[in-house]
């Protein structure tokens, strides 16, 4: 009877144990700039009184339940409305890759260059900086998704000079490396 209950107990604790993990928060991506699923301000815009040509002051961002193991991790904007060369690539707005693990956030107004103080790489279409969202006018609210990957890695990948080169080979070093991903969307298109 004795082995039957530490048995019974032992399959409870387990039970109890991969409840708790899957129960786990997740990663949680936020920023207090705008509302996810919101409307982007003209500040953190292209269109901003200010901005160079391809610019815009990125917003601040933070991020909390980070998966235990995370070495690394990769900030992911882009437009999906924007199709590039006819291909599934939509536009690059931001990418930033091997921000340190100890990172909860970025400041609002990351300055432009290629290596960041903390180690990190940043590019976007426009070069080593953030690329503020440009919809048109004219045409319909353009989205644009902000994604955050947490990784159990430091990936080795040195800016390109393209872009979407650059990107492709930032998603490919991440592939099996992955421990959480969260996403916070915007929408905007220029003022008339």
């Amino acid at each position: 009877m004795k082995k039957v209950w530490l048995t019974l107990t032992w399959f409870v604790l387990v039970i109890s144990l991969v409840k708790a993990q899957s129960m786990a928060a997740a990663l949680v991506l936020s920023t207090t700039a705008f509302e996810d699923g919101g409307i982007i301000p003209v500040k953190y815009s292209q269109a901003a009184e200010g901005a160079a040509p391809g610019g815009g002051t990125s917003p601040a961002l933070t991020w909390t339940n980070v998966p235990a193991g995370t070495k690394s991790f990769v900030l992911h904007m882009h437009d999906l409305d924007f199709v590039h060369d006819k291909t599934m690539d939509d536009q690059v707005h931001w990418l930033v890759w091997n921000i340190p693990a100890d990172k909860t956030g970025l400041p609002e107004g990351i300055p432009k260059g290629a290596q960041l103080r903390d180690g990190s790489y940043q590019i976007s279409v426009t070069g080593p900086l953030y690329r503020g969202p440009g919809a048109g006018a004219n045409g319909p609210l353009h989205h644009y998704i902000v994604e955050l990957f947490a990784l159990d890695t430091t990936l080795d990948v040195k800016p390109a000079s393209d872009a979407f080169q650059t990107r492709a080979m930032v998603m490919k070093g991440m592939q099996g490396h992955i421990l959480g991903r969260s996403a916070y969307t915007g929408r905007f298109r220029r003022p008339q």
